[in-house]
């Protein structure tokens, strides 16, 4: 057995009939074909944000169709005119989607896939850290409006998923930190420890902790808001700089922030909050509020989170592991948003 081989891991996400497989490590992409071959597809519309020698050939007769990762093209418009090629193609309900690309075409090519036709077979190769520990893996699938993160969306499970770690190679070093935030808030989400082990080994304990989950629960009646740790702010602090902040960024501070909101409602002590703090600064995270951000900004930005059914809610920590919490009072919440360090100017 090679020393690639040694590293490939399967992780299934449990859902009856609509359980699938999420393959880890080396060269797994090229697996493609005999997915697109079990689902019985004729043929396959590929969306890709990736340069063309990063598609594998699905083995049918295929379209490429070009996307573009980031925020500013995660819309019912870019969802609309993938649709469109997809009726120009001949697509049917029988063939399959295939999403190359980040997180955002992760989310919109599976969008797009749940709703054309009702419903159209999608198999995803995300080629950053961000997708492959997130993203790709859950059924979760939104775009964003100007008033707000992943406001329109759909469950949609993928038939497959290919995280191919020949493609994080080519990831420059922001883009790997992208992703290390979400690692980074698994730590509190019952995945343990991971920071010293192979980052191989991080994606796979991250989706094996988020299969578990989604698999328990997976449409967010309950377990599945344990995902959402860090997320609260981190998704107000991507709104409120215009994505200057990168998602994984906004959750680290927003994973920091959850531990020091834990300790002043007296849900965990000091100690606890401060390995909030050295867990995220082990990846090179950043760790403070932007200068520019008011409280006021973000409290506005929290209350239209998706969570926030009941005043402003977080997942936090606690003596008997981490929950939603919701109806926190807002002068304790902007207390804390006060009372932490903001990066230097």
């Amino acid at each position: 057995m090679t020393n690639s081989m040694r590293q490939h891991t399967r992780i299934r996400v449990e859902l009856g009939d609509r359980s699938y497989p999420v393959d880890i490590g080396p060269g797994v992409r090229h697996s493609l074909p005999g997915i697109v071959r079990q689902l019985g597809a004729r043929r396959a519309a590929v969306v890709s944000a990736r340069p063309d020698d990063w598609i594998p050939d699905p083995g049918v007769p295929s379209l490429t169709l070009r996307a573009r990762d980031g925020e500013t093209d995660k819309t019912l418009g870019t969802v609309e005119a993938l649709c469109r090629e997809f009726v120009r193609f001949g697509l049917t309900r029988t063939d399959v989607v295939v999403s190359v690309g980040g997180g955002t075409t992760t989310d919109v090519v599976g969008l797009a896939a749940g709703l054309y036709h009702r419903g159209v077979a999608v198999v995803h190769l995300p080629t950053s850290l961000l997708a492959q520990v997130d993203a790709s893996v859950g059924g979760k699938t939104a775009v964003n409006t100007p008033e707000g993160k992943n406001l329109i969306g759909t469950y949609w499970q993928p038939s497959a998923v290919l995280c191919d770690t020949d493609y994080l190679r080519t990831l420059p070093e922001r883009e790997m930190l992208n992703g290390y935030g979400e690692i980074a808030r698994c730590h509190f989400i019952g995945a343990g420890d991971l920071r010293e082990l192979p980052l191989h080994e991080q994606i796979a304990a991250s989706v094996a902790r988020k299969a578990q989950i989604v698999s328990a629960d997976e449409r967010d009646t309950g377990l599945r808001h344990l995902l959402n740790y860090g997320h609260t702010l981190g998704h107000a602090l991507e709104l409120a700089t215009d994505f200057r902040l990168r998602h994984g960024e906004g959750v680290a501070i927003g994973t920091v922030f959850a531990g020091r909101l834990a300790q002043a409602l007296g849900r965990i002590d000091a100690q606890r909050a401060v390995e909030h703090l050295e867990v995220v600064r082990h990846y090179g995270l950043p760790h403070e509020l932007p200068a520019d951000v008011g409280p006021a900004q973000l409290i506005e930005l929290m209350r239209r989170d998706k969570k926030a059914t009941s005043g402003l809610t977080f997942v936090l920590d606690g003596k008997d592991g981490p929950e939603l919490v919701s109806g926190l009072p807002e002068e304790v919440v902007t207390r804390v948003l006060a009372e932490t360090p903001r990066a230097a100017v």
